[in-house]
């Protein structure tokens, strides 16, 4: 189908017919073909002028049937322009995507040479269109009926096509057996599609099966009331419809039970009762033209002329009568149309009416001047409601409103008229609403009427407008009851305008089909759409980007503690996320999936029962579950089975896996396919002719326990046990939430030793939305990350400089550039991220933390980015401009790049990344040190007080009366003679010119000790809660002198509040800091007049949080200063937490390690929360762990109260 088909101003004609070239060439020209009939067009190629300047450089298409209602012709991505010729001899010609069937073609300069005019030969390429076409009035009919039923086929089909004015009305019905039915329905100019089917279902075992309507509701397409041809197709398959309307198709999934349609009856035109031979006639039946009416291939239009006695018709005719429907397009914000009013006031008053159809919510609709009392009418759109406002002279004298929601892209009546001193406003007729008013003055037409805008400030014209521009279309235009002829308006023979389109409507619905994703809104205005993205989980201008992590091990290394987050284990993907817990407690960040039964559930016989069943459902999706075990490193799952008088295998088992699962014979501790339990491989079993202990129909209780590791056969989906039915026989099961460790994306990376090397991968396939993510240290200054190239198109990531990052592609409207740039060197050999996003409205690109660059694209340019080549990761094509360094868990659409693997088989590139802790050291807290592993690193709490992944989770511990703890050095003789088999934590000069002390304490007492450090040499250290409530802390570093006291200012220790203290001395300057709950800090520092404190060395802490170490049980207070001797007489009730010296924590040691630390416990001591800051009764979070009596191996000792 590609003939000439055009008969005037053909390409390579004849000098003296060198084409068509108007008069005037302005932009309000056009050429106009009448093809003489409806015709497939499927290409068009212009020509300039023969032998000039003058030719086309842009046009614009339009079609249509009539020569009225023009449609434009829109390409790929919806861009409108055409390009044309560059000189007057070269063809252009541009085949048709989709082709076009219309009788009238309209071709619009956009464009010309600059130095010569409007110019151009034209061909046209296609084939003559033969169709079957019928008209329906709304009371017109086609009923077909299938007698006899033909054969159930695997693949049924319902096409058609329509055109209508109306937004509203039965496309076509039909009926099956046992009521099934299918309805085709406009509803406000989207097709409708309901499928209402009836099954038996039964609620229970108990109830018999009961008729139950099942329905499926889809809507697609819009603006379908636009008087053109739209394309309508329903294909039944096995397990589901494709609906199709135009270029949109919808998938619909069917319920099982209905496996065929059955369909027996087709109605057209109209809808039908369920038990009525005809159609029901209503204001919902179709008012329009129907073409190529199809099911199953038959052409049920041309049954009906021929008659056939399977169709009936009622009131149709087969030909398409169209009504003229003339309007225009408000497509600027220079848009305004003028007609002249009436030329003498009248006392008659005015009469205006139009319609209207936009989506944006403000523009104005009318203006004129009151030309008696010089004020100024205005009808506009606000809010999406109609307001009339009359003013003069700085003041408002008269204020309507009425309608709601007119913004909705459907056409919508507007009426204004005043008769008799009464002005009304009403929307939409009888169906809408009103709004009246009684001025006190009289309201007749202006001799000037603006319509959606005005001119230009100095055109001379009186007209102003202090509200936003119209943009949309109008139509049926009345002045004093009279229609406004737009033709004539067009042909500059009435009134005047400015940037209208004149005898279409221009209107697009930019939400459909919707770019937003992830189950986001979608709104829009004239010119632009927007993504509500406010609880989908997802940002960006098309919500396209997850908000959240991927893995509890990204969490992790964001500085989160445990605690349930949400996870995206697709990202961008379409998984949705959902809420898991994160065990952030171990070296290891585990994934806690739970199901509805993780209790241990007992099973007794039961008469009748040959077998227990249970299925277990998990608080995350399928999708879901599958996305954590795939990209987890290691899964588990505890099954636990006790048993009495079972003979199990093969009575019992269990099903695990992907989807609904497999059966598993396997237990706990066993691989997949064994048929044993763990104490068969261990070879335990009670009975040695079993592989699994509940196998030996044992009297005595038995179990079969262990973990499921095996993550191919993870989840447990459900557990089913026999032998249940035998008096006697009992068993027991457990099914443990699925646990699953170790992100293999967080950590896939690869280094790039050389600027030559690189890893490719297949095509990256991103055309309307792309989000790449990854993250790079480099000590280099520039080197391309990522680039793909297509034919035109490309996209491309890099660091440009040490300081700046730059993402560019290029999807056919030129290359767009998107820069962040860093205030730091980004070649510091440290981990940055970036995030580079590319949607149809814009470009973003963010880097580590800093704020987003974004880039908007093009309003109406093309938005499919279309790559071919290979994609290359580290380096380009060309092998230029390489990258040196890492790149770690690089991202495309929520996809993970396996670069480990690919690195293994490339050369220049090596798997892995080494040196973490440069990045991620900081989050080692507390004196805690970074250890490098092969992925990723671990902190070494060793020389910390406090313990947890981060050395971040403090270690309290509770003391009541009589308990103590001390915590011993060893003798500088025994070092000498013993160095070798003792912790580095003890060894250190003995005579220390400086120490770091730092405590956290509750308490209600005073005087309370806290902490206590003695030397030999009756030098000591001690830390206090005075009788006035204050710290106090006494240095005694010269026997012969009197003790050094500092005091901090701050009153109210004794509050059961949480405090902190920190000590600091460097030689003779002392530093003490106490800070409060409430971050509150008190500093206090002095000097000491004397040498060095010489340790032997005796250190003693006072617990403070509960109970008290009584210094009776641990130090004779005859030892100690008068002015300690009280306060150590009292002992201590309270709380310590997270005590530390320099690099000893005697209380870590006393709680973690009292079996392998120098330690000495006396009494009871409770390891407690009540250090946390968040921990209000420090009383109600003890915990139950107590250690009494233990005693470490030691000789010198150092005082826990």
């Amino acid at each position: 189908c590609h003939f000439s088909l055009t008969q005037h101003f053909h390409l390579h004609t004849h000098p003296r017919a060198g084409g068509w070239s108007p008069l005037s060439s302005d932009s309000f020209q056009w050429l106009e073909v009448d093809l003489g009939g409806r015709t497939k067009i499927t290409a068009v190629a212009t020509q300039g002028r023969y032998g000039s300047s003058d030719w086309l450089t842009a046009y614009l298409l339009m079609f249509s049937d009539t020569g009225h209602n023009w449609k434009q012709y829109r390409q790929e991505d919806s861009i409108g322009a055409f390009p044309g010729n560059s000189n007057a001899d070269s063809v252009v010609q541009h085949t048709l995507q989709q082709p076009v069937v219309a009788r009238y073609l309209r071709l619009i300069p956009l464009d010309w040479n600059p130095n010569g005019r409007i110019g151009l030969r034209l061909e046209t390429y296609g084939c003559p269109y033969i169709s079957d076409v019928m008209s329906f009035d709304g009371d017109s009919s086609l009923v077909y009926r299938l007698s006899p039923r033909p054969r159930q086929m695997a693949r049924e089909t319902i096409s058609l096509k329509f055109k209508t004015l109306r937004n509203s009305g039965i496309l076509l019905h039909a009926e099956g057996q046992s009521e099934h039915s299918l309805t085709l329905e406009l509803v406000k100019g989207k097709l409708c599609f309901t499928l209402l089917i009836f099954l038996y279902i039964s609620l229970s075992a108990d109830f018999p099966a009961s008729l139950c309507p099942l329905q499926r509701l889809v809507s697609l397409g819009s603006l379908l009331d636009d008087q053109h041809w739209h394309h309508v197709a329903v294909e039944r398959h096995s397990s589901h419809l494709n609906l199709t309307v135009d270029r949109s198709t919808q998938w619909v999934q069917l319920p099982a039970k209905l496996t065929h349609w059955d369909l027996q009856q087709l109605s057209v035109g109209a809808g039908r009762g369920h038990s009525s031979q005809r159609p029901v006639v209503s204001n919902r039946n179709f008012h329009g033209c129907l073409e190529n009416l199809l099911y199953n291939g038959l052409t049920l239009i041309d049954l009906a002329k021929q008659k056939d006695q399977r169709v009936t018709v009622g009131s149709v005719t087969f030909s398409c009568a169209e009504p003229v429907s003339i309007a225009m397009t408000f497509t600027s914000p220079k848009s305004f149309l003028w007609l002249p009013g009436a030329t003498e006031p009248s006392s008659a008053g005015v009469s205006v009416g139009l319609q209207f159809r936009t989506w944006n919510k403000a523009g104005l609709l009318l203006t004129f001047e009151l030309p008696k009392q010089g004020g100024v009418v205005w009808l506009y759109l606000s809010k999406s409601r109609l307001h009339l406002h009359i003013h003069r002279a700085g003041r408002a004298l008269l204020e309507l409103t009425t309608g709601s929601a007119l913004n909705d892209g459907q056409w919508h009546s507007v009426e204004l008229y005043s008769r008799r001193g009464r002005l009304t406003i009403s929307v939409d007729g009888d169906e809408g609403a009103t709004a009246h008013a009684s001025p006190s003055f009289p309201v007749p037409m202006g001799s000037h009427l603006f319509f959606g805008g005005c001119l230009a400030e100095d055109s001379g014209q009186e007209c102003s407008n202090p509200f936003n521009v119209f943009q949309g279309c109008m139509r049926l235009l009345t002045l004093d009851n009279q229609p406004v002829d737009l033709i004539m308006v067009q042909q500059r023979l009435l009134g005047n305008y400015s940037d209208l389109q004149i005898d279409m409507c221009g209107i697009i619905d930019r939400c459909s089909p919707s770019r937003c994703e992830h189950g986001s809104s979608c709104s829009q205005s004239w010119s632009t759409f927007h993504c509500n993205c406010s609880s989908s989980g997802y940002s960006g201008a098309t919500c396209h980007s997850s908000i959240y992590e991927q893995s509890c091990e990204a969490y992790r290394h964001k500085g989160n503690t445990s605690g349930y987050y949400y996870i995206d284990v697709d990202g961008s993907g379409p998984i949705r996320p959902q809420m898991i817990y994160c065990n952030m407690t171990e070296a290891k960040t585990w994934m806690v999936i739970q199901h509805n039964n993780t209790e241990l559930t007992r099973v007794r016989s039961s008469q009748g029962k040959n077998q227990h069943s249970v299925h277990f459902e998990y608080t995350s999706e399928e999708e879901q579950l599958v996305g954590i075990i795939s990209q987890s490193e290691h899964c588990e799952q505890e099954l636990v089975y006790h048993c009495r008088r079972s003979q199990g295998s093969p009575l019992s088992w269990w099903v695990g896996g992907p989807g609904a699962g497999r059966v598993q014979t396997y237990w706990g501790g066993a691989p997949p396919g064994s048929q044993q339990c763990a104490c068969g491989l261990q070879e335990n079993c009670i009975d040695p002719k079993h592989y699994c202990n509940c196998d030996a129909d044992h009297t005595e209780w038995a179990n079969d326990s262990g973990l499921l590791t095996h993550k191919e056969t993870l989840p447990v989906r459900s557990v089913v046990l026999g032998d249940v039915q035998r008096p006697g026989s009992e068993g027991a099961y457990r099914v443990g939430p699925l646990r699953c460790y170790g992100d293999k994306n967080f950590w896939n990376a690869a280094f790039f030793d050389k600027e030559t090397s690189y890893l490719h991968f297949p095509t990256f396939h991103g055309e309307l939305s792309a989000d790449i993510s990854f993250l790079f240290k480099t000590t280099s200054s520039s080197g391309v990350f990522l680039e793909n190239l297509g034919i035109k198109d490309f996209i491309r990531i890099e660091l440009s400089s040490s300081t700046e990052v730059l993402f560019s592609f290029d999807v056919g409207n030129g290359p767009l550039e998107v820069r962040v740039e860093a205030s730091i060197p980004l070649n510091d050999n440290r981990w940055h991220r970036v995030h580079a996003e590319r949607n149809v409205k814009e470009a973003s690109l963010r880097l580590d933390d800093l704020p987003a660059a974004t880039q908007e694209a093009p309003a109406d340019g093309h938005i499919h980015l279309q790559l071919n080549s290979q994609l290359f990761i580290g380096g380009t094509a060309s092998r230029q401009k390489g990258f040196r360094g890492c790149i770690r868990s690089l991202q495309l659409n929520g996809l993970t790049l396996d670069l480990e693997e690919r690195a293994k088989i490339t050369p220049g590139v090596r798997p892995g990344c080494p040196g973490h802790c440069s990045s991620y050291g900081s989050l080692c807290q507390n004196h805690g040190r970074c250890v490098e592993r092969p992925k990723g690193f671990s902190c070494d709490c060793s020389l910390s007080a406090y313990t947890g992944a981060f050395c971040n989770r403090e270690v309290s511990g509770s003391f009541k009366s009589g308990t103590s703890v001390s915590y011993t050095f060893k003798e500088p003789y025994e070092l000498n003679r013993n160095s070798s088999t003792l912790p580095s934590s003890i060894y250190s000069d003995m005579t220390l010119r400086a120490e770091n002390i730092s405590l956290s304490f509750r308490t209600s007492q005073s005087p309370a000790l806290l902490l206590y450090i003695s030397s030999y040499y009756r030098e000591y250290l001690a830390v206090l809660v005075n009788s006035e409530d204050k710290l106090e802390v006494r240095y005694k570093l010269d026997s012969s002198r009197e003790a050094e006291v500092l005091r901090s200012r701050v009153r109210s220790l004794a509050n059961g509040q949480l405090h902190t203290v920190t000590i600091s001395r460097l030689a003779d300057t002392v530093s003490v800091q106490v800070t409060h709950k409430h971050p509150k800090i008190s500093a206090v520092s002095g000097s000491l007049q004397t040498a060095p404190f010489g340790y032997g060395i005796e250190t003693m802490v006072s617990d403070f949080s509960l109970p008290l170490l009584s210094c009776s049980l641990c130090l004779d207070s005859g030892d100690l200063d008068p002015e300690l001797a009280r306060p150590a007489s009292l002992g201590f009730t309270g709380c310590l937490s997270s005590v530390h010296f320099n690099s000893v924590s005697p209380l870590k040691a006393a709680l973690l390690h009292p079996d392998s630390s120098p330690v000495i416990i006396t009494g009871p001591l409770a390891q407690s929360s009540c250090g946390s800051s968040t921990s209000a009764n420090p009383y109600a979070a003890e915990t139950t762990h107590h250690l009494s009596g233990k005693r470490g191996k030691a000789v010198f000792v150092c005082w826990v109260y």
